[in-house]
């Protein structure tokens, strides 16, 4: 999966847990923390690969970083 799609997992993650709030569910102990661990989980897959993707983007750019 791309950052793009990591993030856009990450916003739907988020909006449910929202949803849960607004609608009670949030109560529910068991399903807030899945939830919460799933948005963790999604949260470090976003960062890992926008960082992959941007060192990718900058290595086409400007070769292997030496040093």
């Amino acid at each position: 999966m791309t950052a793009y799609d990591l993030h856009n997992q990450l916003l739907e993650l988020r909006a449910e847990r929202a949803l849960a709030e607004e609608t009670g569910v949030a109560h529910i102990a068991s399903y807030m923390a899945d939830l919460e661990a799933d948005i963790a989980r999604s949260h470090a897959a976003f960062v890992g690969a926008a960082v992959t993707e941007i060192a990718t983007f900058r290595g086409e750019l400007s070769g292997r970083n030496w040093g």
